[in-house]
This record gives C-alpha cells, sequence and structure tokens, in this order.
C-alpha cells in the first residue's frame, strides 16, 4: 500500500533508552523513491508472496523459481511506486474501476451486498480496506503502462506474418470448440420442501422457457447473465474451449456437430437442465493467419512489452529521487539515476526509522 513518506527519526545508540507511544511501532526503511518510501515489512511480505506463488506455480521447481526471482523483488516494489506517481501526475485514479471490479466480484459470488462481499473478505483472514486499495494499485499501474507503453508498440501486418511462419508448428491445434452455457439447476434449496418431480418440472419448464426466449432473439449472454445458475452467469455463460475426448460423450456428440453461434436444445444433466451455446469451432491442424490474428497480435505485443516496459521504467527511475538503504540492492537500478541530496547530518552509525500506527498487518 502507498504511504505518504513521514518525517525520519534519525536515532543514534547514545540517545536510549526510547520511548514510543503504545500505538506507534518502528520500522525500518528500504527504499526512498521521491516522497514515498517502502518499508522492510513490505520488502518481507513480497519475499513471502514470492514463495507462496512460486508453490502454487510449480511445487517440485518453487525453490529454483524464488531463487531466480528473488533478487528482483525490491526493484518490482520501486517500479510500483514510479508507475503509482506517474499514475497520479496524469490524474488517474482508477475509482470507477475499482467499484466495477469489486461489483463483478460479487456478482460472480452471487453476494446480494458490498458488505457482504467485505465480510467474506475479513473471513478469510483478509483487511478489505487493504484490498481495495492493492486493486487499486493494480489497475493504476496498468492503465499507465498501456498508456505510456503499450500504445507506443506498433504491430504491422509483416510482423504478424513473420510470427505465423516462425511458429507453425506451435501454432498446429486439435479440433475444439468454446461452449457457452445456461444452467437452470435442480438441486434442492435450503428449506425448499417441494417435491422432486415437481422441482424437476419447473426447472425443465423454465429452461424450455428461456431457450424460446433466445430462438425468437434475446442474446445468449444477456439470458445467461440474467437467469443462469451456473458459476460462470456473470461472464454470459462462457465456458472455454474444449478438445475432442474432455466433454461427455452425449454432450461432445452435440456440441462437435454444431456450427458456431449454434444453440442446442435443453439437455438434461445431473446438475440440472442445460442450453449450450457454440461460440467457436476450431478445425485440427495449423489455422489460417486470418483466424487467429487476435491471438498473434497478442503474443507480439506481449514479446515486445517487457523489453519496452524495462526501457520505460528505467526512464523513469532517471528522473526519480531514488535512495536505496544498505543491506538492499535494486536490480533495475540505472547508472544514470540519482538520490536525494541528504540536508542533514547523521550520527555515523544511525539508522533512519519510520514511525507507523499499528494497523494489525505486521
Amino acid at each position: 500500500m502507498r504511504k505518504l513518506l513521514p518525517c525520519f527519526l534519525v536515532i543514534s545508540v547514545v540517545f536510549l533508552p526510547f520511548r514510543l507511544r503504545a500505538d506507534e511501532v518502528i520500522e525500518e526503511i528500504v527504499a526512498r523513491v521521491n516522497n514515498q518510501i517502502i518499508t522492510r515489512s513490505e520488502f518481507m511480505h513480497s519475499k513471502d508472496e514470492l514463495r507462496k506463488e512460486a508453490q502454487q506455480q510449480d511445487p517440485v521447481n518453487a525453490d529454483k523459481l524464488v531463487a531466480e526471482r528473488d533478487k528482483d523483488v525490491l526493484r518490482d516494489l520501486i517500479d510500483q511506486e514510479l508507475l503509482l506517481g506517474k499514475g497520479k501526475d496524469l490524474g488517474i485514479t482508477a475509482d470507477t474501476e475499482v467499484i466495477k471490479k469489486l461489483d463483478e466480484m460479487r456478482k460472480d459470488m452471487k453476494l446480494d451486498s458490498m458488505e457482504e462481499l467485505e465480510k467474506a473478505a475479513q473471513s478469510q483472514g483478509v483487511s478489505f480496506e487493504d484490498f481495495k486499495q492493492n486493486l487499486r494499485n493494480q489497475i493504476i499501474t496498468q492503465q499507465v503502462i498501456g498508456k505510456e507503453v503499450g500504445s507506443r508498440l506498433v504491430i504491422n501486418k509483416d510482423d504478424e506474418k513473420k510470427f505465423y511462419d516462425e511458429h507453425k508448428a506451435d501454432l498446429e491445434q486439435p479440433e475444439s470448440v468454446r461452449l457457452s452455457e445456461i444452467l437452470v439447476s435442480t438441486e434442492a434449496k435450503p428449506k425448499d420442501s417441494t417435491a422432486e418431480a415437481e422441482r424437476l418440472a419447473a426447472a425443465q419448464a423454465k429452461a424450455d422457457d428461456l431457450l424460446a426466449q433466445i430462438r425468437k432473439g434475446a442474446k445468449f449472454e444477456d439470458v445467461a447473465k440474467k437467469s443462469s445458475d451456473g458459476p460462470t452467469a456473470a461472464q454470459g455463460g462462457d465456458l472455454g474451449d474444449f478438445k475432442r475426448g474432455t466433454l461427455a460423450k452425449e454432450i461432445e456428440e452435440k456440441t462437435f456437430a454444431m456450427k458456431p453461434n449454434e444453440v442446442s436444445d435443453v439437455i438434461h444433466t445431473k446438475q440440472g437442465f442445460i442450453i449450450l451455446k457454440v461460440t467457436q469451432h476450431r478445425s485440427a491442424g495449423i489455422p489460417p493467419l486470418n483466424e487467429i490474428e487476435p491471438r498473434i497480435q497478442d503474443a507480439l505485443y506481449m514479446k515486445r512489452l517487457q523489453p519496452a516496459l524495462r526501457e520505460y521504467l528505467t526512464k523513469l527511475r532517471e528522473d526519480a529521487y531514488i535512495k536505496i538503504y544498505p543491506g538492499y540492492a535494486d536490480s533495475g537500478a540505472s547508472p544514470n539515476q540519482t538520490e536525494p541530496v541528504e540536508t542533514a547530518t547523521k550520527e555515523p552509525n544511525a539508522k533512519e526509522l519510520k514511525k507507523k500506527k499499528k494497523l494489525g498487518l505486521f
């Protein structure tokens, strides 16, 4: 979380004992970035998150992944501060986007209010305010990167053709379909005393009615968002891609015989009654360039984004005032960047510390 830079307390061992109020703790500063600071708690928290992510990503090689990325932990924290500072300069607040994202999460979790979402976060030991701030920071940095770096990347037709020719072997694909669903659940709800046969009949009647709406011109995605009981309702029912052999036999036979944008009849499953839509049907083999052009554009964009972003962040470093404290290193440092000018004489062994309100976060 971003924090305003407080007044520094220069403390030498000769001043001991030093007393703090009960609601304050001393915290070491790792780096200064303009008028912001990065604390040791934030630094160690990022290291812990790196270990958790590596363990989830590849448990077998987690230690190797941590060793490769550990040196960049402080670099990434400085990167974030620089991008957030740039976002402030550009007038990016992300307030609207944060509200929209939180509401999408609420809908995905089928919660009735934002208060319920906050309670759900707290039940998992997550500070809702911290979560919102982290989400805001993420959105701001993404918007800055898109505006300042991504928008300046130029990908032309020749680039796409060259990439396509060089990666044909990697582009070969099996036959697959992309599906969307509308589910009418037949599971009994709590305190529902309706007989099973009556519940099944009501669910089928509802599914038949939804299919009739679609046949008359209603958009499948809109009906899914409004009426589907499935976990994909908020995404318009999108289930993703399926290769042959990954679906139940009955559903595979139906969907692989369908054309793009075709909608199935009502199908009875264990979960309830479903309506399926084939949004894409890809043939086996190497797809033509025009069919996968968006994928190639994305691949080229990501390939070029990282070096361009690193160059942009190096320039931000050179225009900023950055100070790294003893015992720490910024792997993204530029030889041309400058440190803040110290205006006060310090004791030779003094350590710069920060007074920070207790928030129960460390």
